[in-house]
Formats: structure tokens, C-alpha cells, sequence
């Protein structure tokens, strides 16, 4: 009889056998992360917070370019936002900086949307839904009382070849989140992005495939609305 337990990023897989227990503690695996190349992005973000401070109970989104793009006052001009997306960056790399673009803000809520580079990139879902719990470890040790809610990775026209892999990343974090606390909340905007063919909605695109336009945005924004309710 096997029985695993997950104890923060590791696993903890215990056999037992004849009457005999015998426990092994497995490292999840680690994924590739080269956060450095970041520094001079993150170093304007710092200077940018020391002119302008931080609102009350913001609600801080953090990603790669689909965040990054978004235009936060012009979709939600009623609320608190925050705009620390970086373009080409990884779940990893929002890590690593984490008290820098995430912790020193004390949002109330946060919106991650990252793991499309990260896949673009080679990494497996598996990989991905590793990098997932160490942002979400950081979020439960340094932001207890905040919510966490992530933007499944989406459909797109430029990376279609790796929709199975990113559908199968989707899957994970989702069952991470449906398993954890009331902290965690899932956003898929995957399958509202999928046209009668079963392919991405051309009409929510750039020219380029892959970011969004208006159209897009206007989705994405009517999709991850109803989960910046701040707690009572």
C-alpha cells in the first residue's frame, strides 16, 4: 500500500510492506529559472514605488506581457489596481522578486497571470505547477490574509502546437487550487477563448497571435472580475 502526502514542495511517498514502514522524501522538481535578467526592469518598478505610494487594499496583478499590456485603469477604472507585469517573464521570475513587485504593496488581492512563457519556453506542465506552489508557499507565508487568483494560461494562435501541454498545466494548477483554502482561486479564461472549432477566437488577437487586443481584454476583464471581492 502507497499513500502520498504533499508537505510544502516536496513529497513525501511512504511504503508499507510486511508490516515494515519505511518513508522517502522526494524534492519536487526544480525547475530552470533566470530571474538576473530581470534586475533592471524590477529596479524601475522599485524607483516607480518611491514616487507613487501604494494604495489601501490594492489589488496587484503580476505576470508576463498579457498582464503587462493590460491597460488596469482603463478596464477597472473603480478599483485599487497595481500593474507589475513584465513581458517574457515566468512564474519563477515573479518569485524571485516577490517582495519587491508583490510583498512591499500589502495587496489585499492578487492577480498572477504567468506559465505561457514558461511552457513557450520547454518546461513541462509539471514544472509549471511546481513553479505555481513556490509562488503560492510565498503568498501563504508572506501574505497570509490576501487572496490568490490565477489566470489560466491561455489559448493562443502563435502557440497552438502547445495546447496540450499548457491544457495539462491548467488542469494542475486548477486542482491545486480546488484542493487548497479560500486563498486560492482559479480563472480559466481557456475555454471561453475557444471558438465553435475548438481553436482560439482570432477576433481576441493582435496581428500577432498571441497578445490581446480590446475585444480580448474586455473578456479577460469581465472573466476575472467577479474574483476581486475582497474578503470581509
Amino acid at each position: 500500500m502507497i499513500r502520498c502526502f504533499r508537505i510544502s514542495s516536496f513529497l513525501l511517498t511512504l511504503t508499507l510492506t510486511s508490516g515494515a514502514a519505511c518513508a522517502q522524501v522526494v524534492e519536487a522538481p526544480k525547475s530552470p529559472c533566470n530571474a538576473e535578467r530581470w534586475a533592471e526592469t524590477i529596479a524601475k518598478f522599485a524607483a516607480a514605488d518611491k514616487t507613487k505610494p501604494s494604495p489601501q487594499e490594492g489589488i496587484l496583478f503580476v505576470g508576463s506581457s498579457s498582464i503587462r499590456m493590460w491597460n488596469l485603469p482603463k478596464y477597472f477604472p473603480d478599483l485599487p489596481v497595481i500593474n507589475r507585469g513584465f513581458g517574457g517573464s515566468e512564474i519563477c521570475d515573479s518569485t524571485h522578486y516577490f517582495d519587491t513587485l508583490v510583498a512591499k504593496h500589502d495587496p489585499s488581492i492578487v492577480v498572477l497571470y504567468a506559465g505561457d512563457n514558461d511552457i513557450a519556453g520547454g518546461k513541462s506542465a509539471e514544472l509549471v505547477l511546481s513553479d505555481f506552489r513556490m509562488f503560492e508557499k510565498l503568498m501563504k507565508e508572506e501574505l497570509p490574509r490576501a487572496k490568490l487568483v490565477y489566470i489560466s494560461i491561455k489559448p493562443s494562435i502563435a502557440r497552438w502546437k502547445l495546447a496540450e501541454e499548457m491544457e495539462d498545466a491548467n488542469r494542475k494548477i486548477a486542482a491545486d487550487c480546488e484542493a487548497g483554502d479560500e486563498q486560492l482561486e482559479f480563472v480559466d479564461v481557456w475555454q471561453p477563448m475557444l471558438g465553435e472549432d475548438g481553436k482560439p477566437r482570432k477576433e481576441l488577437f493582435l496581428k500577432d497571435g498571441l497578445h490581446l487586443n480590446h475585444e480580448g481584454y474586455q473578456l479577460w476583464t469581465g472573466l476575472v472580475s467577479k474574483h476581486l471581492q475582497t474578503r470581509d
